[in-house]
């Protein structure tokens, strides 16, 4: 796989100069960075390691001196992020699956396969599935009764899409993604301690010890189109209605979505966000690592909460929160930095009273 500059710029909208014919077989960091690779060398601080490598072409920044560099070409790149994205997009060799239906794979004969699809070696395709044109499946991947896979959808190595789980195009999920498992619901056939605490916020009661009932999952699940599905992560199907996820939401590895849950639009859940049951989350929300979302709560568009943050309440849109429990993340800054002054308020106090007993001593 190799370019010339001028198609790389030609992808990428961006301005190319210099010998713009030189080609170039890979990226790679300015300090390590051969003959024929493009470094990636969008700022100063990133520029600075190019006299350690052998690099002639570089993506820079706008108005970089590229020939005092000492470079033969450069693309310039006014944003340095987006360009990363078409780059990599053009240079991707992917994961090199096999074209067609390896003989091992086992599909029900009901089940509809469109054109020029791939299914890998031990994979299953379940009764009428359906499988869009285009579609990549991986090694070891199974696909339930009834689910729907759009078309030029990617499913890697392990994956598994539950019974009647609909999911659109262009669809990406990692390697050991779960989609389609039960809800975790269950009940007591009396009142339980964790609803005498829920309600009561106390201690748990005299609530007699009683074994969980299961409520099974009649929904199933529902993702829209440009949805991508991170490594391991798992999203339960509906209790009565289907758990959604919207067009171009992204979930990183380890996410939880919990039953009944609706994700909005264009949404990025980060490395181990665990979402509950029957939460609803609009548009363009953003939840850093480890975030954690309590059941029957909305989250308005444009949220963004910092890692580590715990919603235990409703949460308006546009607003940025942090903390356990989530608040206002300036206001949990401002905490923060409070709780940094008080051994030295400690020590004022101390301080304070000790004055005040001697001089009543003295009186």
């Amino acid at each position: 796989m190799s370019y010339t500059i001028q198609q790389i710029a030609a992808a990428l909208g961006a301005e190319a100069v210099g010998d713009t014919a030189l080609t170039i077989t890979r990226a790679a960091e300015p300090a390590t960075a051969g003959p024929k690779d493009l470094a990636l060398a969008m700022s100063q601080q990133y520029a600075d390691a190019l006299a350690q490598g052998q690099a002639r072409a570089a993506i820079l920044w706008p108005e970089a001196d590229w020939q005092a560099l000492g470079l033969e070409a450069a693309i310039f790149a006014p944003r340095p992020r987006r360009a990363m994205a078409g780059l990599t997009a053009l240079m991707d060799p992917g994961q090199e699956f096999p074209a067609g239906v390896h003989p091992s794979a086992v599909i029900d004969p009901t089940a509809r396969i469109g054109d020029d699809v791939s299914i890998g070696p031990l994979c299953v395709i379940g009764p009428n599935a359906r499988i869009g044109a285009r579609t990549v499946i991986g090694p070891h991947c199974h696909l339930g009764a009834h689910a729907v896979l759009g078309q030029d959808a990617q499913l890697r190595e392990m994956v598994s899409v539950g019974a009647r789980v609909r999911i659109g195009d262009r669809f990406i999920a990692q390697p050991g993604a779960r989609i389609g498992s039960d809800g975790f619901s269950f009940v007591t056939p009396e009142v339980s301690g964790v609803e005498n605490v829920r309600r009561t916020l106390g201690d748990a009661g005299e609530a007699q010890a009683q074994s969980w009932i299961r409520i099974h999952s009649l929904g199933a699940v529902e993702i829209g189109d440009d949805v991508e599905i991170g490594a391991n992560s798992t999203v339960d199907s509906g209790t009565i209605r289907a758990t959604m996820i919207g067009d171009g939401t992204k979930l990183d590895n380890l996410v939880h979505v919990g039953h009944n849950t609706r994700v909005g639009r264009d949404c990025l859940l980060c490395g181990q966000v665990g979402i509950s049951g029957s939460v609803d989350i609009g548009n363009n929300v953003v939840l850093g690592g480890q975030v954690g979302v309590v059941d029957n709560i909305f989250i308005g568009d444009g949220v963004i909460a910092a890692g580590g943050t715990k919603i235990l309440s409703n949460v308006p849109a546009g607003r940025a929160i942090m903390g356990y429990p989530a608040i206002k993340m300036q206001t949990h800054t401002d905490i923060y930095k409070a709780q940094r002054r008080l051994p030295r308020l400690l020590r004022d106090v101390a301080a304070l009273k000790n004055a005040v007993f001697n001089q009543g001593s003295n009186d």
